[in-house]
């Protein structure tokens, strides 16, 4: 009886955390690129932001020019995965691209009380000299007023983080 009520109060703590983080996560953002990392490979981004249960879709509205493009990286903070082409925001600009037929291996949680969304990947990635990995560690954080969504995205290669600023768009 008492193992019962200890694994409800688990479950019911653990559902809770997921509906406190959803609301403020899920829907429509808009790059903000004043207040953002340089990204001269596209003229605008939005990221659609969908939570279902433990998994967390990060849908990447892309476009530059006449060129648009969408891609969907698929989190589980349940337990850690693996995705197939896993996409950067920042690849283009980069130039670092995902290796052919690469798997990343991903995971996600929800940290700071369910008010920051952070993932890990580390990505299989094609350079001049071959193919290596890069760990690509993201936080997704909402603003109080649940107006602003700033993206800190730190790589292997890398000291110093890519910065992203986004806004809600009202639905």
């Amino acid at each position: 009886m008492i193992k019962k009520l200890l694994l409800r109060t688990l479950l019911l703590s653990a559902l809770a955390l997921i509906a406190h983080a959803a609301p403020n996560f899920q829907g429509l953002w808009r790059f903000d690129p004043t207040a953002s990392t340089a990204l001269d490979g596209w003229t605008a981004i939005d990221l659609a932001i969908r939570v279902d249960g433990s998994r967390v879709a990060l849908e990447h509205r892309m476009t530059w020019r006449d060129t648009k493009l969408t891609k969907t990286n698929v989190f589980d903070t349940a337990t850690p995965g693996e995705l197939r082409d896993f996409f950067r925001i920042d690849q283009r600009h980069m130039a670092v691209y995902p290796a052919k037929d690469g798997v990343t291996r991903a995971s996600a949680a929800w940290i700071d009380d369910g008010r920051t969304l952070r993932t890990e990947a580390i990505v299989p990635v094609e350079i001049s000299q071959g193919e290596t990995h890069l760990r690509v560690t993201t936080e997704y954080r909402v603003s109080e007023d649940g107006g602003t969504l700033t993206v800190i995205e730190l790589h292997s290669t890398r000291n110093r983080p890519l910065i992203y600023v986004f806004r809600k768009v009202a639905a």
